[in-house]
C-alpha cells in the first residue's frame, strides 16, 4: 500500500493550491504565481514521498530532458486542441468576436500548470504506475483512465458523456504518452498545452468548468456532438478521435519500445519458464 501516502501527499498539495488560487481568483498575476508555486510544490511532495516509500529515484521525474519533453508536449496539446477548433470554425460551430484578455490568459498560465502537474502526479505518476505493476498495462490503463473521466462528472457542467470523452480522450492519450516514454514530462506538457490552448488562447469551457477569458473573445453554437456543449469542446466528437489518433501513435512507440507491461500472473509464468529453460 505504499501508493497510500503518495497519493495522500500530492492530494494535499493539490487541496492546497486549489483553495489558493480560488482565493486569488479575479487577479491573474497571482493567479500565476501562486500556481505556478503550486505546481512546483506538487513535484516537490512527490520526488520526496517516492524517495522516501519506494527508495528509489524518481526516474519518471529525471530532470534530464524534462524541458524538451515539456515543450514538445506543450506544443503537441496546442496544436491537437488547434485542430479541434479550426474544425469547429469551418462547419461554423465556432466563432472569434474579437479580443480578450492578455492577463487573463496569463493567470490561465499558472491556472492550468497546478492542475496539469497535480492531475499527472495523481493519475499517472501514483495511480497508473502502481496498478500496472500489478494488472499489467491494459487493465490499469482502462481503469484509472475511467475513474479520471468520473472525476470530472463533479464539475459544473459536467454530463456523462463528456465525462466519458475524458476518459477516452485524455485517460488513454496522457496514459499512453506515459507509457511510450516511461516519463511523466511529456504527459504534463500535453496536459498543460491542450488545457491552456482551451482556456487560454480559444477561451472554452474546459471540462464543464465553466466560461474562461483567454486571448479570444469566441463563441459557439451547434449540434452538442459536435461542440460539446456546455462541457466544452472535450466533448466533441472532433475532440475524441483527434486524440485517440494520438492514442493509438503513442501505444505503437510504446510497443516498439518493449514499454507494455503484462499482466502479473503471465509475467510469473514467463519468468519461471525462463528461469527452467536456463
Amino acid at each position: 500500500m505504499r501508493f497510500v501516502p503518495q497519493l495522500l501527499a500530492v492530494a494535499a498539495v493539490s487541496f492546497i493550491g486549489s483553495q489558493l488560487l480560488f482565493a486569488v481568483d479575479g487577479n491573474p498575476w497571482l493567479t500565476l504565481i501562486v500556481g505556478v508555486c503550486a505546481a512546483a510544490s506538487a513535484l516537490w511532495v512527490y520526488r520526496w514521498v517516492v524517495r522516501r516509500t519506494e527508495h528509489r529515484p524518481t526516474t519518471e521525474l529525471a530532470r534530464r530532458g524534462a524541458w524538451q519533453a515539456m515543450g514538445w508536449g506543450t506544443l503537441i496539446g496546442i496544436a491537437l486542441f488547434a485542430l479541434v477548433i479550426v474544425n469547429l470554425a469551418f462547419l461554423g460551430s465556432y466563432d472569434v468576436e474579437g479580443w480578450g484578455s492578455v492577463t487573463g490568459a496569463l493567470g490561465m498560465i499558472g491556472f492550468m500548470a497546478a492542475a496539469a502537474v497535480t492531475e499527472e502526479l495523481l493519475f499517472r505518476g501514483v495511480l497508473f504506475r502502481i496498478a500496472e505493476e500489478r494488472v499489467g498495462t491494459w487493465i490499469a490503463m482502462v481503469s484509472t483512465g475511467l475513474l479520471f473521466g468520473m472525476v470530472h462528472l463533479f464539475n459544473e457542467h459536467a454530463t456523462v458523456w463528456g465525462g466519458l470523452a475524458v476518459a477516452i480522450e485524455a485517460g488513454g492519450m496522457l496514459t499512453a504518452a506515459y507509457i511510450a516514454t516511461r516519463s511523466l514530462w511529456l504527459p504534463i506538457g500535453l496536459h498543460f498545452g491542450w488545457n491552456f490552448a482551451a482556456a487560454g488562447i480559444f477561451s472554452s469551457e474546459v471540462s464543464g468548468n465553466g466560461a474562461t477569458f483567454g486571448l479570444l473573445q469566441t463563441s459557439t453554437s451547434g449540434s452538442t456532438l459536435v461542440t460539446g456543449g456546455s462541457f466544452g469542446p472535450e466533448g466533441s466528437l472532433y475532440s475524441v478521435v483527434f486524440c485517440v489518433v494520438v492514442t493509438l501513435a503513442f501505444l505503437w512507440l510504446a510497443r516498439r519500445r518493449g514499454h507494455i507491461v503484462p499482466r502479473r500472473g503471465r509475467a510469473d509464468r514467463n519468468a519461471v519458464t525462463a528461469t527452467l529453460a536456463r
